[in-house]
């Protein structure tokens, strides 16, 4: 009966290791470009540790509202199981009164008494590490706070530019050395100064193994300060990532930027271009064949961010349902070249104007259908290195209606975006993909197989669907012959039973 019993298991393993994987296997050595990152303002993302809580008042958006460094430890497996591979986290240096978000800096050592201790932040980190996961955290580095023990210093006063503010967004010299919002403005220039920020930045590295920085207002600070920072940043820790967030409004040459050694640069303006595509039906994709920096794999895609309103009141100003519309806004940017950066709430479709009505506190009851969603495109994503690593082309575009294919070594993956008001039927030749095979749907498990050498795509309207182009499946003999082994084995090993019974 025993000997029974083991090869009905191996006859089991066997059956299901038979059965045609639709993906490719988990991928090692992951590079950035295969990361999808959520994106945390630790305030307002979830209280888990009330004995932070000073001074915090939940009914007043300009005051801390308790998340921590333990709310964010508490869901790092709610984050994992939706497909995320990283988390950014927006400034968590100690802060004066005040500053929830972050970016009023008092001491570059210290961890913000409102999120937890520098020991609770490490474990974070470790757990996150447990997880697969990476954390970034941002670094100021143009300003302080104005009540920064530097600024009442009188021998460090010329580690600060002249006061005066920025009236001109698009003036370089004005926004590298004016006060922006009145907040005392760093001199990069100055050696000591900048030997400072490196001193921290490095300890911040080594103490908590932390996998990369977001750097805010990284057009602020001039390129060649950024030059010598991620030269000697990145001798700390192999594979440290930069990711440079630009001021909301400046215009502003990415390359320069990447050609400093930042590694990826957010680009306003296409994300105002992705908003505009997505925010109502029946829009054309061609605003968004215009992007053409440097490595766009390297981009981060997002809809959203601490400092701009919420993609959502787009969507609700069109009168449009946003689950919808997000639902193919993020296939998209799930399956284009770059890296999804995700802000929190974004999977509850959270709404918001201006700062800080977009910082509103996460909601986690809610329902589920478009986290649901969220989880399967990072399934995907993290499956099919042609998401994150191929060859873009796209083979149809019509006011809303895209398919494009990606290419990876011998996997192809050709994705349908439906953002329009009706249903659309999209028809792929030979020319434009291998024909006498078929696509096999994953998003929703639609199949489409050739014939004649063409394909016949059926997409409703505010649907997608991810394909994977394989050989034409039909009658599994191996497979069926499996089972039936299985069967007749299962059905000797009952009788033996009922036999040692009887005995």
């Amino acid at each position: 009966m025993k000997k029974a019993l083991i090869t009905l298991i191996f006859i089991c393993t066997l059956v299901i290791s038979s059965v045609p994987a639709y993906a490719a296997i988990e991928r090692e050595n992951r590079e950035w470009q295969d990361e999808t990152i959520y994106s945390i303002m630790v305030d307002r993302f979830f209280d888990a540790n009330t004995k932070n809580d000073i001074d915090v008042n939940t009914q007043d958006p300009l005051a801390y509202n308790g998340g921590d460094f333990q709310g964010v430890m508490d869901k790092l497996d709610y984050l994992k199981d939706m497909g995320f591979t990283a988390i950014r986290l927006t400034s968590i240096f100690d802060n004066t009164d005040g500053g929830y978000h972050g970016y009023w800096v008092n001491d570059f050592y210290k961890t913000d008494e409102h999120f937890g201790s520098l020991k609770t932040f490490k474990k974070l980190v470790q757990e996150a590490h447990k997880r697969d996961m990476k954390v970034i955290i941002d670094f100021v580095t143009n300003n302080v706070s104005p009540e920064h023990p530097w600024v009442k210093d009188s021998s460090k006063r010329n580690w600060f530019n002249e006061y005066r503010e920025i009236s001109d967004l698009n003036n370089q010299d004005e926004i590298k050395n004016g006060w922006v919002n009145g907040l005392p403005d760093l001199n990069q220039d100055n050696p000591e100064v900048k030997e400072y920020i490196l001193d921290a930045a490095k300890w911040w590295i080594n103490e908590t193994d932390i996998d990369g920085y977001s750097l805010p207002e990284v057009n602020y600070v001039p390129e060649s300060f950024w030059s010598e920072f991620s030269r000697e940043i990145k001798k700390e820790k192999e594979n440290f990532f930069l990711l440079g967030i630009t001021a909301a409004n400046s215009t502003v040459d990415l390359d320069t930027y990447k050609s400093a050694g930042i590694d990826s640069i957010t680009d306003y303006q296409y994300s105002g271009n992705l908003r505009n595509v997505f925010a109502a039906t029946n829009q054309s994709f061609s605003p968004l064949n215009d992007n053409k920096v440097q490595k766009p794999e390297m981009q981060p895609l997002f809809f959203d961010n601490e400092m701009t309103t919420r993609f959502t009141r787009d969507i609700v100003k069109n009168k449009h349902f946003p689950g919808a519309r997000w639902k193919t806004a993020l296939t998209y940017i799930y399956s284009t070249p770059g890296i999804p950066v995700v802000f929190y709430g974004s999977e509850i479709a959270l709404n918001g104007g201006e700062i800080p009505d977009n910082r509103q506190p996460m909601n986690f009851r809610t329902e589920k259908e478009l986290i649901d969603y969220i989880t399967k495109l990072g399934e995907l994503r993290n499956q099919l290195p042609s998401l994150t690593r191929g060859s873009m082309e796209m083979l149809y575009e019509k006011d809303g209606m895209a398919v494009y294919k990606r290419v990876y070594q011998d996997e192809t993956a050709i994705i349908a975006i439906n953002n329009t008001s009706e249903s659309q039927n999209v028809t792929l030749n030979n020319d434009q993909i291998e024909g006498g095979k078929e696509l096999r749907g994953l998003l929703k498990g639609d199949l489409v197989r050739s014939k004649d050498d063409r394909y016949d795509l059926i997409i409703d309207r505010d649907e997608a669907e991810v394909y994977v182009l394989a050989k034409k499946s039909g009658i599994n003999l191996p497979l069926i012959g499996s089972l039936i082994v299985v069967y007749v084995l299962f059905a000797i090993f009952i009788i033996k039973i009922r036999k040692r019974r009887v005995r």
